[in-house]
């Protein structure tokens, strides 16, 4: 190499190494990584299961719409690299939408083995259902470096400590706390306005067929409808969470409203012509004076949304009250 060749490279090079050290992104050693150095392992109870995370996960599934928006919530989207169920989403509450809808889709439906396996996930926030005996093997999961935390909350205090732990994961317990009560503060409004209210008997109404597909007294959506003013009239079966009842017995409980669940298929157009076509449905009160409330399911799931659920579904069963 001539002299002046080397000179005009050694410039190069110079130029080359300003540009990169001005980029804001250099290249970072794992050992002079010291948040993870400094991370202290965790270890939680997750509805019976012992959890640790023994280092700040990098990027995280979301299974659910739910604990999707979640994270949203509380400023996690960056970490979500997949969600799942948008097939059970009418899309995100308007103040989270952009945010939400940046997150990939790892699955329209339910998560495949297979999309969670290959993902390169360390750390995983998904509903119940997705786990499971025909769902993911958390144990499974877990041998392959995955840490899967349940959503299954049943009460405010688990749906509570389920955002404290997420909070203590990611080292935004502040953040967290103060989601929580603001959430606690718009649910203790609604209920100071319909203190002297009578409960309003409701009926939840996910799908129709052989009955109706509906919520149990264990379920997370009983509570907001409690909190909201209503009884759910089948608040008394509590050994599961989701039910099929007859529709006779559905006569017999007389409920003053139906609660539609708005999502993927069928729509509400559809439930609501099925239950005006159907012969023992179409002879209720509430049917007859359509006296009907749509909600999507996402609203009434363990998550984002309590203190928004409860707004709403006050708001069906008392429109005196919020005119």
């Amino acid at each position: 190499m001539t002299r002046r060749k080397y000179d005009i490279f050694a410039v190069f090079f110079a130029v080359m190494l300003l540009f990169t050290g001005c980029s804001g992104k250099p290249v970072t050693n794992v050992e002079d990584n010291t948040e993870s150095a400094d991370y202290e392992a965790l270890s939680f109870d997750n509805y019976g299961r012992e959890i640790t995370v023994k280092k700040m996960p990098e990027k995280v599934l979301t299974l659910g719409p739910n604990c999707s928006e979640l994270f949203v919530a509380l400023g996690l989207s960056d970490y979500i690299i997949g969600n799942t169920l948008n097939n059970h989403s009418r899309g995100s509450l308007p103040e989270y939408a952009e945010a939400y809808n940046k997150i990939p889709e790892l699955n329209y439906g339910s998560a495949t083995r297979e999309a969670v396996i290959s993902s390169g996930a360390d750390f995983i926030y998904g509903i119940d259902w997705e786990f499971g005996e025909e769902g993911l093997d958390t144990e499974e999961l877990e041998q392959m470096g995955m840490t899967a935390y349940m959503n299954s909350a049943t009460n405010f205090e688990q749906i509570y400590k389920e955002i404290n732990d997420i909070g203590k994961i990611f080292k935004i317990e502040n953040k967290a706390q103060a989601f929580i009560d603001d959430q606690e503060s718009r649910i203790s409004e609604v209920e100071g306005k319909i203190k002297d209210k009578e409960k309003v008997k409701v009926l939840v109404y996910d799908s129709g067929g052989e009955g109706v597909f509906t919520c149990g007294g264990t379920n997370f959506e009983t509570l907001l409808i409690e909190k909201a003013g209503g009884k759910n009239v089948f608040d008394d079966i509590t050994d599961k969470q989701w039910i099929t009842v007859s529709y006779e017995e559905v006569l017999k409980r007389n409920p003053d409203i139906i609660i539609i669940h708005d999502y993927d298929s069928p729509s509400v157009e559809e439930k609501i012509r099925a239950i005006k076509s159907d012969s023992i449905l179409s002879r209720l009160d509430c049917v007859k004076n359509e006296r009907f409330g749509v909600i999507a399911l996402e609203s009434v799931l363990p998550g984002s949304r309590m203190a928004y659920a409860v707004e709403t579904l006050s708001k069906f069963f008392y429109p005196e009250l919020f005119k």
